[in-house]
């Protein structure tokens, strides 16, 4: 229902080729992309998509196909959430908000993908449109009133979340606006989380609500075509995606860490979440090949920055450090390392000190337009030119 995708490419063609991948379990020339997201904390860094969509609302895939995609694209969980209230193929299936949810089981339970029950309660603006996962019966949903639908789903321990705030068709000028309806529904624990990113959109007003409001992020596809007509990975795209940093695969594991904010958002080349979770993930992924230095004169030395994560990190110098010069950017690539390169500025010193040398990740947001503050140490003897 959030937009129509009009492709040349024939629905029915696309369709019958993914599903026919479903029915044989996976073809054998089929590869499953690899998100190298560190595990931190001692958690499992899982990769998630928490709002999907099937023919059973406004999607054009059979259920059992989201698993298989899911599977190619590296994820480890995953929730398909049908509308309750647009049902645009009603006239060609049986009306079930849990049908689709039991038709993917299967798929999801071949693949080892934990499948995630849920349902998007579809409203106008305010409340919007709210994702309950972890639901037990979806056909309880399915009331006049949307507080009725809300509190149903929180009474089976359903977690919810808030869609797509600022989507253009409840929000004209793209900007999220919070309601009084949002501090109801946070003050009665009936949403605990939002999406910052749906789609191609990011909401960095949203962002920032999570982090004063302690709601937990998220970041999700909502497809409805097939997956490929949106994310190729052949040509270096993803879809957005919530990592869950959880104790195990287990939905209970998943719901647990969900509740206690556990996970950062995946879009495009940015991550995008709480600090307590960026450090660790940077510093588990950035390797410094040496923390001794020796400057002769206005010389120069080098430090080697190896990236063992699966995204590019792009760092911006963040201060000055007296008597060095220090490149103003760098990017370490993905499974690849570069040089720092340290510069002496002075030819009089002769001393050892231990700096820090600042950046910050721009590719890892912390708060809106702010980055990831990161130090690199290193212990750096200046040795003078000889008159």
């Amino acid at each position: 229902m959030k937009r129509l995708k009009l492709k040349w490419v024939s629905f029915g063609i696309a369709l019958a080729l993914v599903a026919g991948m479903a029915a044989s379990g996976i073809c054998q020339d089929q590869v499953r992309e690899i998100i190298r997201i560190p595990d931190i904390l001692g958690y499992k860094a899982l990769k998630c998509d928490f709002h999907i969509h099937t023919v059973f609302s406004d999607g054009n895939v059979w259920p059992t196909v989201r698993p298989v995609e899911a599977w190619l694209n590296g994820l480890d969980a995953l929730s398909i959430t049908d509308h309750i209230e647009y049902l645009p193929h009603k006239d060609d299936l049986k009306i079930d908000f849990n049908r689709s949810f039991e038709i993917a089981q299967s798929s999801a339970d071949g693949l080892r993908l934990t499948l995630i029950r849920g349902a998007e309660i579809t409203r106008d603006m305010p409340p919007g449109h709210i994702n309950a996962i972890f639901t037990t019966d979806n056909n309880a949903l399915d009331t006049k009133e949307w507080r009725d639908a809300v509190k149903a789903a929180y009474d089976q321990g359903a977690f919810l979340f808030w869609n797509h705030p600022g989507w253009t068709g409840q929000q004209p000028d793209g900007i999220a606006k919070w309601y009084d309806e949002h501090t109801e529904l946070v003050e009665k624990g009936w949403i605990q989380g939002i999406e910052v990113v749906n789609s191609v959109e990011y909401y960095p007003e949203v962002h920032q609500w999570c982090l004063d409001k302690k709601l937990t992020m998220f970041g999700n596809s909502d497809v409805h075509d097939p997956i490929l007509m949106d994310y190729n990975p052949a040509r270096g795209a993803h879809r957005p995606m919530t990592i869950v940093f959880a104790k195990d695969n287990s939905a209970s594991a998943i719901k647990e860490a969900l509740l206690d904010r556990r996970t950062v958002v995946y879009f495009q080349n940015w991550l995008i979440g709480e600090e307590r979770f960026l450090d660790p993930i940077f510093a588990q992924s950035v390797e410094q090949d040496r923390t001794q230095l020796t400057l002769r004169g206005k010389g120069r030395s080098t430090i080697q920055l190896s990236n063992h994560a699966g995204l590019d990190f792009e760092l911006a110098l963040d201060g000055e450090v007296p008597d060095l010069s220090l490149p103003e950017s760098l990017v370490i690539p993905a499974g690849k390392a570069v040089m720092l390169t340290v510069r002496s500025t002075t030819e009089t010193v002769n001393e050892t000190r231990t700096v820090e040398l600042p950046y910050r990740v721009t590719n890892l947001k912390v708060r809106p337009n702010e980055g990831l503050p990161v130090r690199f140490k290193a212990e750096i003897t200046f040795v003078a030119k000889k008159s």
